[in-house]
């Protein structure tokens, strides 16, 4: 099952080879500075992830030593940037239903898959890549039109971040048009936590 992921993160990255990629000489565009998400009390899990759980145990369990978040390089940031675009442009956005006859399936995408996909595999090449699972959270949110959607959130100590198959570019969450419901937690990757200031920003989104 490990050689399996490993498969799939390694195709997205082979795939990727012709997209628009950050060369070795290139600056890393660094998101400005943001606040950090405020959790709250555990919640429920969704069943999709659930599901993925009961595959994927090593996957969602206590994460070992949790710390501050961390304060990213600016090669850091080039990764982020890289895995955020690579994944994007290499998986062809399907629905759950289109896919497999069924909805919230969450699985590791091979050449399409729906969002929350998009943020499991985005999640697996960065701890890949030696970042922190307890600082790779993957995120529920509602999108303006009241629609439900999921995003990676990385927490740092600038803030938190998000990255989006819906957005080209890795945005502080505060710039995101979401309202923002719930998170992995940072301590147990199979439990999930409410956003207590996620409301806040749709109202200060409007224009």
């Amino acid at each position: 099952m490990v050689l399996a992921i490993g498969v799939l993160a390694g195709a997205a990255a082979n795939q990727a080879a012709s997209a628009p990629a950050l060369s070795d000489s290139a600056a890393p565009e660094i998101p400005a500075k943001t606040i950090s998400m405020k959790t709250g009390r555990i919640t429920s899990q969704p069943i999709g992830h659930y599901e993925f759980c009961r595959s994927y145990r090593s996957e969602c369990g206590p994460v070992s030593s949790p710390a501050a978040p961390p304060r990213v390089t600016d090669y850091g940031w080039k990764v982020v940037h890289e895995v955020n675009e690579a994944v994007n442009f290499s998986i062809m956005p399907m629905t759950d239903m289109e896919i497999y006859g069924q909805e919230e399936v969450w699985a590791y995408p091979d050449i399409a898959g729906d969002c929350e996909d998009y943020a499991l595999l985005k999640r697996h090449m960065l701890i890949e890549r030696g970042f922190s699972a307890g600082d790779l959270l993957i995120t529920v949110v509602r999108k303006p039109d009241g629609e439900g959607h999921a995003v990676l959130t990385l927490r740092t100590a600038e803030g938190d971040y998000v990255l989006d198959n819906l957005q080209e570019q890795v945005l502080a969450w505060t710039d995101t048009p979401y309202r923002y419901l719930k998170r992995q937690s940072s301590e147990n990757s199979g439990r999930w936590v409410t956003i207590e200031n996620g409301t806040d920003l749709l109202v200060g989104s409007v224009e």
